[in-house]
């Protein structure tokens, strides 16, 4: 059963497709209706990071995700189908998340362009004045990478780099994409319990220095 939230979820080429995949379960655990839009270098990135059969997608998704495409708790797009309801002002949304978001759909967003359907998506919140979030994963970045990022946050786009913190103490692979995950989530004003925040259990108590927890 899904609630009344609809986001708009983009996962593209670059590493780190298990945020997305960990975002698309806690958002559909919150009761949440996911709209999904995998770039083809996305779909690559999950074959080769998470074992996906990139070849039998609305299948593989359905098998992931315990049914929800079956159910509708996900609504999936292809990149070229660019007459879908998220390409459209009119269709009502909460927001957009890419996750993790590449430096070249950032480019495309930051330019205006809107070459696919989840580069749409992305134009489509800017003019409607909707939450967009975006999770680049690159390192090093040079100075186009940042003067993009720079551009888009004036615009009112948040961006979340994947920078996992680790005063928390993380033991897993998994508590560090939690982390992560739960900052989206803060951000798209979803509540949540992957992380414990400063200041609960015992973290923090001291006088915290320039570097410390965000």
């Amino acid at each position: 059963m899904v609630s009344g939230r609809k986001w708009v979820v983009g996962m593209t080429g670059a590493s780190g497709c298990a945020y997305g995949i960990r975002l698309i379960e806690a958002l559909l655990g919150a009761g949440v209706e996911v709209h999904l839009v995998i770039s083809e270098s996305g779909w690559r990135v999950l074959r080769e990071e998470a074992g996906w059969d990139s070849g039998r997608r609305a299948e593989e998704l359905d098998r992931r995700f315990g049914g929800a495409l079956t159910d509708g708790r996900i609504r999936y797009y292809p990149q070229d189908d660019v007459g879908a309801k998220i390409a459209s002002g009119s269709f009502l949304h909460d927001g957009m998340v890419i996750a993790p978001c590449s430096m070249g759909t950032l480019a495309a967003i930051a330019s205006g362009a809107s070459d696919n359907l989840l580069e749409r998506a992305a134009d489509v919140a800017l003019k409607e004045g909707r939450r967009l979030i975006l999770m680049p994963r690159e390192t090093p970045l040079h100075a186009i990478h940042l003067e993009n990022m720079l551009k888009l946050a004036r615009l009112g786009v948040r961006i979340v780099p994947a920078m996992p913190a680790f005063y928390y103490h993380p033991a897993t692979i998994r508590d560090m994409i939690d982390f992560m995950v739960g900052k989206l989530l803060d951000n798209m004003g979803i509540g949540h319990n992957l992380y414990r925040r400063w200041g609960d259990d015992g973290l923090g108590g001291g006088t915290r220095d320039h570097g410390g927890p965000d």
